[in-house]
């Protein structure tokens, strides 16, 4: 198979879809891979390790998408890649369709089957291609926490870990999975005064044994959600709902009971977001302030740390890059449901029914 490899083109996104060891694995298989020149280049990885790794160097993204039958990329498609994509053509990426209806409706046009990293499951009901990105940003969120809740940066001046004689700081994480449970490792970390809401009570059984009852646990009723805003210093939003835009868990109303200088940060604002007052930031210009309340939206969060979260996404993608190269989506999602359940958009129908119920358009099952 031909497979292709653009420049990431989003606002401060240094990560690439392949690193020179995935396309040499490729390669040894016998497929044939493009790279658009500087792809690698934001973590340092240059086009001659990838002519080192058997890969063919072009001069742009217009002939990556010409010459390749597969596209792997980080984040989902620009408009500009949207109208490169063709008909037959699979696209492996993140997506995030629920809470972009006119990248839907592109992906719908281009006849492509694209195949999103954060719909592909497994065998014990989990998100393999999310997992690690979702790792880095729940590990991120505390860290930037902690920056802008410092006075410098307009926050309210409190250091999470406290110091002896003074109370640390309070760190609300609306969330178990697995962005919830790697902030809360780094919160606690950090000595903060941690405290999990997740409406599973298995989950918070879990969380409670992993912790050893250091981080404390609360079910995420409605009254405890707001209970823990108005006395949070920071608010870590880490819900997901696969393939499906994120729950609007804390409002407007609660917003106006924080203190002034508190912080947001919000891991799932690549599926709408789970605070009523988000929108999406970036790396540019990553928060902005509602009602003395700094909000951090920035929607790919791990961009920021690119080296780490490309060698971490490419331990998880590899695999699958592979079985599509080397059978085709067709047959490779025939013989493994788990990838299927990734396919999100192809021949101009949604194809997942999460998606198509966030989006309001027709699902139409795949097969």
């Amino acid at each position: 198979m031909r497979v292709g490899v653009p420049r990431e083109i989003k606002v401060h996104e240094y990560r690439v879809g392949l690193t020179p060891d995935s396309v040499a694995e490729l390669t040894h298989h016998g497929h044939r891979v493009a790279v658009e020149t500087g792809a690698g280049a934001g973590i340092d990885f240059a086009d001659q390790d990838y002519i080192d790794a058997g890969a063919e160097i072009v001069a742009n993204a217009e002939q990556v998408f010409e010459r390749s039958d597969m596209i792997v990329k980080v984040k989902e498609p620009q408009p500009a890649e949207c109208a490169m994509l063709r008909q037959g053509q699979v696209l492996f990426t993140y997506l995030h369709l629920a809470a972009d209806k006119p990248q839907a409706e592109a992906l719908m046009r281009s006849g492509a089957a694209c195949i999103a990293y954060e719909t592909v499951t497994d065998a014990r009901g989990g998100l393999p291609l999310l997992r690690p990105m979702s790792e880095v940003a729940g590990r991120m969120s505390v860290q930037v926490a902690a920056h802008w809740l410092e006075k410098g940066q307009g926050g309210r001046g409190v250091l999470l870990g406290g110091v002896p004689g003074v109370a640390p700081g309070r760190v609300a994480i609306i969330g178990g999975g697995v962005s919830g449970l790697n902030a809360a490792f780094m919160a606690n970390g950090l000595r903060a005064d941690v405290t999990i809401y997740d409406i599973s009570t298995a989950r918070l059984a879990e969380i409670d044994q992993i912790f050893e009852g250091r981080v404390k646990t609360a079910y995420a009723s409605h009254a405890a959600i707001a209970a823990a805003v108005e006395r949070a210093h920071a608010v870590i939003g880490a819900v997901l709902v696969p393939g499906a835009a994120a729950p609007k868990l804390v409002t407007r109303d609660m917003l106006k009971t924080m203190k002034r200088g508190s912080v947001l940060v919000d891991i799932a604002i690549d599926q709408g977001g789970c605070f009523e007052t988000s929108h999406p930031t970036t790396h540019d210009d990553p928060v902005f302030s509602v009602d003395g309340v700094i909000h951090y939206c920035v929607a790919n969060m791990p961009g920021a740390v690119a080296r780490t979260s490309t060698f971490a996404l490419n331990n998880a993608t590899q695999p699958f890059v592979m079985r599509l190269a080397n059978l085709g989506a067709d047959a490779a999602m025939r013989a493994d449901l788990h990838l299927a359940h990734g396919l999100n958009v192809s021949h101009g129908k949604i194809r997942h029914a999460a998606v198509a119920e966030a989006l309001d358009l027709p699902f139409e099952a795949w097969g």
